[in-house]
């Protein structure tokens, strides 16, 4: 089957131009393409039906690009042997009017903000502008705020709490949207607390909230302050949870783990709270059972072997119930939910009444360190 005489020929003449992008509108049937005067369309007009003719207008468009009327699966196998996608692919893969290949090029590595840009133009959709918000390029680009402003416009209109968790998360990265923006945010936050997830990821030191420093700060920083030089790093941990900011995180880790929505939602605050703890997290650990977590993490706290911790409790021995919270905090992962979550699909109360046994603790411990 051939493409009708005007179809073939007013494409062909497309194609003679410099194109950036193309995307095929299916429903009314007609071909959109970027280029470097613009944005040009054609109207196509089937002698078939429309299935059918689709494919060969995209075949079209792959032989032109490509070499090959075989479309996107046969270059998606080129694009995999090579290992990783090079611009001069990504730039072919948004040619092609398959939406596949757009997403294929969305979520590249190697992917800049230029084409970023083409490929927004080409399928601007919130999963699409979220993966490209996992660039650096991207974000640091000309592309990234007209991302985010998507996102923040869109996310009323998500449904899944871990998706605008992941929404907030990336649109409060430097740079993309502005002061007044992020406490809008925040303020949606305070009705939909799984929000706070994103901005535990995003900004655990800077949340836009006032809180006062924990009664041991000042004393912590007196007394530690040669080991804060030499930096210890049970004793910088100390004076960052200690300090005002520090209590924030502490606060807001609490608030959003008293109502979270779904099971990725629980995933997502554990993990904020584990990255946040990192830097003391112990090498070995029983990571999928809590008690042994309290207990493991209550016996290097004793046993002292650790050389910087051993430091810290010579000088502030009363700070040790702060330090094994934190080493038990550092200590959280999906491993502990896995074996509930594994055995059931609850969300809402009936997965929050699953897990207490897990949230329990881990708000005792940051009752702890929020004094």
């Amino acid at each position: 089957m051939e493409l009708s005489a005007e179809d073939n020929l007013r494409l062909n003449v497309l194609l003679a131009q410099k194109l950036q992008a193309v995307r095929i509108d299916e429903s009314k049937m007609i071909v959109h393409a970027l280029t470097e005067r613009g944005e040009a369309k054609v109207v196509l007009n089937p002698n078939c039906k429309d299935e059918k003719y689709l494919k060969e207008v995209k075949a079209l468009f792959s032989t032109h690009v490509m070499g090959s009327p075989g479309g996107y699966p046969v270059f998606l196998k080129r694009w995999t042997r090579m290992g990783q996608a090079r611009d001069e692919s990504l730039q072919q893969l948004l040619l092609l009017g398959e939406s596949e290949a757009i997403v294929a090029a969305v979520y590249a590595p190697g992917l800049t903000d230029e084409l970023a840009g083409r490929a927004w133009w080409a399928m601007p959709t919130a999963d699409n502008a979220r993966r490209m918000l996992e660039k650096k390029a991207v974000v640091q680009g000309k592309t990234g705020p007209v991302l985010a402003d998507f996102l923040i416009e869109f996310l009323p209109f998500e449904e899944d709490p871990h998706v605008m968790i992941d929404s907030v998360r990336l649109v409060l990265q430097p740079g993309l949207i502005s002061e007044e923006e992020k406490l809008a945010l925040w303020n949606k936050a305070k009705t939909k607390r799984n929000l706070y997830v994103g901005f535990l990821h995003a900004l655990p030191d800077d949340l836009p909230v006032e809180t006062s420093s924990n009664v041991s700060y000042v004393p912590v920083i007196e007394r530690l302050q040669g080991l804060i030089a030499d930096n210890n790093p049970y004793a910088l941990m100390l004076k960052r949870i200690l300090s005002g900011t520090g209590q924030a995180f502490v606060e807001i880790a609490e608030v959003a783990l008293k109502k979270p929505g779904n099971q990725q939602v629980v995933e997502s605050l554990l993990n904020a709270i584990a990255i946040y703890f990192d830097a003391i997290r112990p090498d070995v650990f029983a990571n999928d059972d809590i008690v042994a977590i309290c207990t493991q993490t209550a016996c290097i706290c004793e046993r002292t072997e650790d050389e910087a911790l051993k430091a810290v409790l010579n000088v502030m021995p009363e700070m040790k119930d702060k330090l094994q919270a934190m080493l038990v905090l550092s200590c959280l992962s999906v491993k502990l939910l896995n074996p509930v979550f594994s055995q059931t699909d609850a969300i809402g109360t009936m997965m929050r009444k699953k897990i207490k046994h897990i949230t329990d603790p881990i708000v005792e411990q940051l009752h702890i360190l929020g004094g």
